[in-house]
């Protein structure tokens, strides 16, 4: 006889509790609302919600605290100290500067800045700084008039314009031009500004964000970036990790992009390729390793991504998976680790929870350093 709906329910949810149990990391599977279905005791007891009802609730409130999902994906300790200052400066009019390498997720971080404040509403508009000459942000940022210039066919609108009421992103701001800083540092002091060939003055209001891979500190030593400009965009940095600093992230951010890449038929990662992917030093950070996996992801015929699949020098192993650039985190990685081994009174597992690694992780650098 058929058992009752509720009873073969709640059967296959006993059934899956069992299986998540095996994963000593916080592991949950949600549906495509974010919805928690089912969570392991391993992320009851990190989220705090052990004995307390959390099936059903949104993954990201339960995890982070915030009101929507924000794409931003990581539980390392650098991480999470990052997601921590998001948090308390998003609802905030305070200026912030995220600071990290090319593609950390500056962006991302910026629209999750937008979206936690009280100006989710209003527009996020993005200005790309790089490689635009002082004339040609001038005129993206402030528009111009009918006939300023040869080519000015119509009256255009400028960034800072369209984003009156809600945010402005200012991305890659180390490379304005310094002529124009001066005209920027108005804008941000005032909220005012005039258009090109135009004679009135246009007020905007906006919280602003700004990002670069620069190091401005050094940029205003050397005379290249205005002290006021700094001053004034700086009031709140928050630095991003470079990935080979949130190793212990990699499972979850493949997983989560290869959910992007192929919705409804996500390729499965095998044991070997994952360990070569935890091998690479990642130069180019999140962004590059998103292009690997898309391109791993063609080449898998049958949804399970192999070591063959990958760019060749991840193929090659451990010793040509670094790319020069990787080679000099890898020699400041082997002194630290060194010096940590030689003065650290404890076991490896003391070492690293020190570190903020798992012993997994240590014990893969460790190897891929030549640290027996």
């Amino acid at each position: 006889m058929p058992q009752p709906t509720n009873a073969l329910a709640n059967a296959e949810m006993l059934a899956l509790m069992s299986y998540l149990e095996h994963d000593a990391q916080p592991t949950i599977l949600l549906d495509t609302d974010y919805n928690i279905l089912a969570a392991n005791t391993a992320y009851q007891r990190q989220f705090g919600v052990e004995g307390k009802p959390h099936v059903g609730a949104k993954c990201y409130r339960v995890s982070h605290q915030f009101a929507v999902p924000k794409g931003l994906v990581g539980r390392s300790p650098a991480f999470n100290a990052a997601l921590s200052a998001l948090q308390r400066a998003a609802p905030s009019q305070i200026p912030v500067l995220l600071q990290g390498e090319s593609g950390t997720g500056k962006e991302l971080f910026a629209r999750a800045l937008h979206d936690g404040s009280p100006r989710a509403g209003g527009p996020l508009v993005v200005v790309d700084c790089t490689g635009l000459t002082e004339s040609l942000l001038e005129s993206e940022l402030f528009g111009y008039e009918k006939g300023a210039f040869t080519g000015a066919l119509q009256r255009k609108i400028g960034l800072a314009e369209a984003a009156h009421g809600g945010t402005l992103f200012l991305d890659e701001i180390g490379e304005v031009p310094l002529a124009m800083q001066v005209k920027l540092l108005r804008l941000i002091e005032s909220g005012s500004f005039r258009p090109v060939g135009s004679l009135r003055t246009v007020h905007s209001d906006f919280r602003l964000v700004s990002a670069t891979h620069k190091p401005l500190k050094e940029m205003v030593a050397a005379g290249t970036f205005r002290q006021d400009l700094y001053y004034r965009i700086s009031a709140f940095p928050i630095r991003l990790p470079a990935l080979r600093e949130r190793s212990d992230d990699l499972p979850l951010l493949i997983d989560s992009l290869l959910q992007r890449l192929a919705p409804g038929a996500v390729p499965r990662v095998a044991p070997e390729a994952l360990e070569r992917l935890g091998l690479y030093a990642y130069p180019g950070n999140i962004r590059e390793l998103r292009n690997i996996l898309e391109r791993a992801r063609l080449f898998s015929d049958d949804g399970v991504i192999r070591v063959e699949d990958l760019p060749e020098d991840l193929r090659a192993g451990s010793a040509a998976a670094t790319t020069q650039p990787s080679r000099r985190h890898a020699g400041k990685d082997l002194e630290q680790l060194a010096h940590a081994l030689e003065v650290f009174e404890g076991s490896r597992s003391e070492l690293a929870k020190a570190l903020g690694l798992s012993e997994r992780t240590l014990y893969r650098r460790l190897k891929a350093l030549g640290i027996s």
